[in-house]
């Protein structure tokens, strides 16, 4: 039996990061995988996704003829749009797979990593049993075990996944063709990323299912109905308050979505094909958690201390659990931190526990949507008075310049003489920048009088967060009452709540 310092199982954003980081700390590492190098993450999550994001965002601008310039003849394949993809996924893995040769077989390396293509499950809690690709059965025991197995997309009840009219996430990259018709059942982020994507392309007529009436129902109600807009516009027919009751298979390909609505009425959609975005698992079935004394949540997620150590009857053990299967928020940076920090505890390093409630989201919409901190609903359950201040981007003088004023800045602050910064949702080019330095005022708490003291570059987009933050004191250079539509002051209180 061969034994390690630490065994990995997955090698996704947090496997990843766990087994480089080990190495710095001199750590002997096997780092177990039995799908794609890099997980989901890779090949059908982030990195892929966001590349035929952006490939649909350099095909809407050239297809605008409102900027004096027309692009002829215009075209796209999606095959050489996967082959694309699928370029850059490979791009990433082999940078990775770089890496772990590299410490594999350096001497200059403190530490060393293992790649082990294979299925692995406990035997105990120091031992796990794997079943090799190379048709090897292994038993390889740790001092510390990770388990990193990441999620997969959720099933819809009833609807068999077969990889050519009925995908998941996973399924984009099996699609030989633009879809004629397509119907994406979800209207979360994932869902709405999806819209986005095909309607860009103008070759499919895209369908979106919105059960709770307002796309991104987490988020507060402006802003869903912002991105609601902004998905009409771009030629997404939004079904709001409709649930899907069946989908009928016809012989030559084509099917039929019957959808239930709301109020009692029915609607017959022909489709080519069908798109679940409903959410994602954790990935934790197969890996024999009783072996080990682990019992996961009723939500199929493993409970973890601030140090990512899995807690056996609450008490922290030497398995830890990182990414999506410890039941927090399922973000790639979110994956990579928890895994850096199992590793770190690992050793002994005294580090800060991990804060989840500043948290940087991006959102792949036609325009970004940044988001982070707290939003109005959770501020107003939880009874914090805030004060809410939104500010136009047609106000901004580089997006004017840009020709792109679609979007906005929101800013919540505290409610009291402080004004500390509370949350964000921005929306408009180069929002995913920016949000990041919005994170570090919220995680120092910064009053709104220190942020003001900053110096903005002109001209920038950047300059939205100033002239929003002056709108709260009534010092923006626009005021209100000239733009009623563009600049909007709102307060509420518990008591106002009640009123």
């Amino acid at each position: 039996m061969d034994h390690y310092d630490l065994l990995i199982i997955g090698s996704g954003p947090a496997g990843f990061s766990a087994a480089v980081r080990a190495v710095d700390f001199g750590m002997s590492v096997c780092l177990i995988e039995g799908d794609h190098l890099g997980g989901a993450g890779i090949m059908n999550g982030a990195l892929t996704s966001k590349t035929m994001y952006e490939l649909s965002q350099d095909y809407s601008i050239a297809a605008r003829v409102d900027r004096g310039y027309r692009a002829s003849a215009l075209s796209v394949d999606y095959n050489q749009v996967l082959k694309t993809v699928i370029t850059a996924g490979k791009e990433k893995q082999y940078q990775m797979l770089s890496q772990i040769e590299t410490f594999a077989h350096s001497e200059k390396s403190l530490g060393k990593i293992r790649l082990l293509r294979g299925y692995a499950s406990f035997e105990d809690p120091h031992t796990l049993y794997v079943e090799a690709k190379t048709g090897e059965k292994l038993r390889l025991s740790g001092k510390h075990i990770l388990i990193a197995t990441g999620s997969r997309p959720r099933e819809y009840p009833g609807l068999e996944v077969d990889g050519e009219h009925i995908i998941d996430s996973n399924g984009i990259v099996s699609l030989k063709r633009f879809p004629e018709r397509i119907m994406i059942i979800g209207s979360g982020i994932i869902g709405c990323e999806f819209s986005f994507i095909f309607s860009n392309f103008k070759q499919t007529e895209v369908h979106l299912i919105d059960r709770a009436n307002r796309v991104l129902p987490y988020e507060d109600d402006d802003v869903g109905a912002y991105v609601a807009r902004n998905l009409a516009n771009n030629g997404v027919i939004i079904h709001h308050t409709a649930q899907l009751r069946e989908i009928i298979r016809h012989p030559g390909g084509f099917m039929q979505a019957i959808l239930d609505y709301d109020d009692g009425h029915s609607k017959v959609v022909e489709i080519d094909v069908a798109l679940i975005a409903i959410g994602r698992i954790p990935n934790i079935e197969s890996l024999k958690l009783e072996n080990a004394g682990i019992k996961a949540t009723d939500k199929n997620t493993l409970t973890i201390n601030d140090c990512c150590q899995v807690l056996i009857d609450g008490i922290p053990s030497h398995i830890y659990a990182a990414g999506d299967v410890t039941g927090h928020s399922q973000l790639y940076s979110v994956a990579e931190l928890q895994g850096r920090k199992a590793v770190e505890n690992m050793a002994g390093t005294e580090t800060s526990p991990l804060d989840y409630s500043h948290m940087s989201t991006l959102m792949f919409f036609k325009p970004e949507l940044a988001a982070v901190g707290a939003n109005e609903k959770k501020l107003q359950k939880e009874g914090i008075p805030y004060i809410s201040a939104y500010y136009s981007n047609k106000l901004v003088n580089r997006n004017i310049a840009m020709r792109s004023t679609t979007g906005f800045i929101k800013i919540l602050v505290s409610n009291d003489s402080e004004h500390r910064i509370l949350g964000v949702r921005a929306s408009g080019p180069q929002a995913s920048a920016y949000i990041v330095s919005v994170a570090h005022l919220i995680n120092r708490g910064d009053s709104l009088r220190e942020v003001l003291q900053i110096f903005y570059p002109h001209p920038s987009v950047a300059e939205g967060i100033q002239e929003c933050l002056r709108a709260i004191v009534g010092r923006s250079i626009y005021k209100p009452i000239a733009f009623p539509d563009d600049i909007i002051i709102r307060e509420w209180t518990p008591e106002a709540k009640s009123l």
